[in-house]
């Protein structure tokens, strides 16, 4: 117990338990992402890798490197998952027509094979996000006052209250919501592209990304019940616009009347 107790006082002790500890970490980590790319490589075969190697070295490699390893003019690529080659490629925001603050949306150039097998490719560089399934699509299954307090916390503050977007700072923007996929919804919330932060399922579970889908798809399909939208740009701007209008015709009206001989 002696000489034991003396090894625990020993000044290399404490770097000795954090390599340990270090060792544990990294085993735990490299075990599970070798469970989540086994996952990930039963989704897509490997033809539909090698057909996605070649689009991607004749349609991205110029900007993200031959290896997705990221250059000058473009981040990598390994670790995103197929849900950001997904969203990415599928509302035609890649590639991109032009450099400029972000990446707007535009007539996609590949098809839906052909975006699968992009995805099926960046999916076997590394683990990352998956595009959902259909389970957490279903909005029948989602609750709309749920997803609407999820999103007045989460995304007003950039998307605005009834999600028609808004402008951020030079020359940024976050985009109305309205016709937005589903899919595309989900997999923008899971990969956080442009300047849109990352909602992990830690942050906002699947069933909680349902839930605002149901909300976004619910508002989108009523309309506007009250008449003009005036931008939806909310009560202070609207009453404003009400209160500047009205008073121009009050002004207008008394001008009219003091100009009439008497």
């Amino acid at each position: 117990m002696k000489a034991l107790s003396q090894r625990r006082r020993h000044p290399l002790a404490a770097v000795a338990l954090l390599l340990m500890g270090l060792l544990i970490t990294g085993g735990l980590y490299a075990a599970a992402s070798s469970v989540n790319e086994a996952k990930a490589a039963t989704t897509y075969s490997a033809s539909d890798v090698n057909e996605g190697n070649k689009l991607f070295v004749a349609n991205c490699a110029t900007c993200h490197g031959m290896n997705a390893e990221g250059s000058p003019s473009g981040p990598s690529l390994v670790g995103v998952g197929a849900a950001a080659v997904d969203f990415q490629v599928g509302t035609g925001r890649m590639p991109m027509q032009m450099n400029g603050p972000q990446a707007r949306e535009k007539p996609r150039q590949f098809t839906d094979e052909e975006t699968m097998q992009l995805a099926a490719y960046v999916a076997s560089l590394g683990a990352g996000p998956a595009v959902p399934g259909e389970e957490v699509l279903d909005t029948s299954k989602g609750n709309s006052a749920t997803g609407g307090e999820i999103f007045r916390v989460n995304c007003a503050m950039c998307h605005n209250a009834a999600a028609a977007g808004g402008a951020l700072t030079r020359g940024k923007f976050a985009p109305a919501l309205a016709g937005v996929s589903k899919k595309h919804i989900y997999e923008a919330m899971v990969t956080g592209p442009q300047n849109m932060p990352v909602f992990n399922d830690s942050n906002i579970t699947p069933d909680e990304k349902r839930d605002v889908i149901t909300f976004l798809k619910e508002i989108e399909s009523q309309g506007s019940p009250g008449g003009a939208q005036l931008g939806s740009l909310g009560p202070v701007s609207e009453g404003l616009l009400i209160w500047t209008a009205g008073l121009g015709i009050v002004i207008a009206f008394t001008i009219w009347l003091t100009s009439r001989p008497s």
